[in-house]
């Protein structure tokens, strides 16, 4: 009886905080959808080596350009004769290599140029804005595919060229958080009592960016992977014999009445693979709105 009439114990406030972010991410199946493509996408990459039924450049020549469902190749052959299904297992590895990491990058280097545009104005602001300008003059991916041209073909110089072609969008984002924020009152307060310009933009600034960031990275992660699979069927980007998605749809090009599946297939992995990063994106932007999550 007594334990009936005690006071139930409350929950604190992150518990509760954790608890509507739950409850909002179940009530948008589609976001659910896309964080549970996007987590199998990144176990199909960290796990290829071992599930694959094949090593990537095995050739099997008694079995060349076999179609789907044969036996023993679930998604058939290519012209080589390598397995299908293998080498889009390894492809993912590639295509999310290049999505996540040129995406970091740009963050790592668009994030603190733009906090420090828009935060320090002067001198630096116009200085990295036409900078930021001159890089928006050109489509995104004429930048990336200039860029890969110049460095040269291969994962790292596409990763390169793809976070140079992002890091404006991110340059733009911060600077624009930056120049809100800074007007804020406990900034000036946090200046007044003498904080550092480091510690300001540590405390102040950095945590109110996050959210448009993570909104953006989960928007710009699809773009590079397309971009990876565009520099990749140009020649641009990872080169033979590692297994891409886009090198399999420039190899496919001289089959595709033979065999079409072998350029559906890679197709339907990229469709996929953006489609989830997308969803994820718009799940994500959702939960962090402000306004729905107070309630």
């Amino acid at each position: 009886m007594e334990e009936a009439l005690a006071p139930r114990r409350e929950l604190s406030p992150r518990l509760r905080q954790l608890g509507r972010f739950r409850r909002r991410l179940l009530g948008r199946p589609l976001a659910v959808v896309g964080l549970v493509l996007v987590g199998l996408f990144v176990l199909v990459a960290i796990l290829a080596p071992w599930i694959s039924p094949y090593s990537p450049d095995a050739t099997h020549y008694g079995a060349l350009l076999q179609p789907p469902l044969s036996r023993g190749f679930m998604l058939g052959t290519d012209e080589l004769g390598r397995d299908e299904l293998t080498r889009i297992l390894w492809g993912s590895r590639v295509s999310l290599e290049a999505g996540v990491f040129s995406t970091l990058l740009a963050v790592a280097v668009g994030l603190p140029v733009g906090l420090a545009s828009g935060y320090y104005r002067g001198w630096v602001d116009p200085v990295v804005m036409r900078l930021t300008d001159l890089v928006l003059a050109f489509p995104y991916i004429i930048v990336a595919v200039g860029l890969a041209a110049i460095l040269g073909a291969s994962l790292r110089n596409v990763v390169i060229a793809l976070a140079i072609a992002q890091i404006p969008a991110y340059v733009r984002i911060a600077r624009g958080e930056a120049l809100a924020v800074r007007e804020e009152d406990y900034v000036a307060a946090a200046a007044v009592v003498g904080a550092s310009d480091w510690a300001i933009l540590r405390r102040h600034l950095l945590p109110n960016v996050f959210s448009p960031i993570l909104v953006q990275a989960t928007a710009t992660i699809p773009a590079a992977i397309l971009g990876e699979a565009l520099l990749s069927f140009l020649g641009l980007g990872v080169q033979p014999p590692t297994p891409s998605w886009g090198t399999m749809l420039s190899d496919a090009q001289s089959y595709l009445q033979q065999a079409p599946y072998l350029a559906l297939l890679p197709g339907i992995a990229i469709f996929l693979a953006t489609l989830a990063f997308n969803l994820l994106g718009d799940g994500i932007r959702d939960l962090l709105d402000p306004k729905g999550f107070a309630r």
